[in-house]
């Protein structure tokens, strides 16, 4: 009865003893779980890699990514920003936003000046 010996990626090693037909099915078997398994972690990792990616974008990053596009050429008052970043899919209560954007000016990544009593952002 013909054998075969398989080792697995794992250091496992298998012994199979059976017909040829046996054999050639359990070895075709074997490498196509094999090929599955090996796709399925490229595309987990890929997934994963792409909601990291996602992730990382802090509201600190989209207001900087707003100014290099030329959003702030015109000042912009805290509202302006927290409904620009909303149509973008971003949600932040202002109260959130007003720590970030006082961030961005004492970094000098944005100035900000009163104007008719309230603060406005720009360059």
């Amino acid at each position: 009865m013909p054998k075969a010996i398989i080792k697995s990626k794992t250091g496992a090693t298998i012994t199979i003893d059976g017909t040829k037909e046996e054999l050639a099915r359990i070895i075709s078997d074997f490498e196509r779980m094999s090929t599955v398994r090996e796709v399925k972690a490229r595309v987990f990792k890929e997934t994963a890699k792409k909601r990291d990616e996602k992730k990382r974008r802090t509201a600190s990053d989209l207001i900087v990514e707003l100014r290099e596009e030329g959003f702030f050429t015109k000042p912009k008052t805290l509202r302006e920003i927290t409904e620009v970043l909303e149509r973008l899919g971003y949600i932040y209560p202002t109260t959130t936003l007003s720590g970030v954007v006082v961030g961005l000016v004492q970094k000098k990544l944005l100035g900000r000046k009163k104007d008719n009593g309230k603060w406005v952002y720009g360059k």
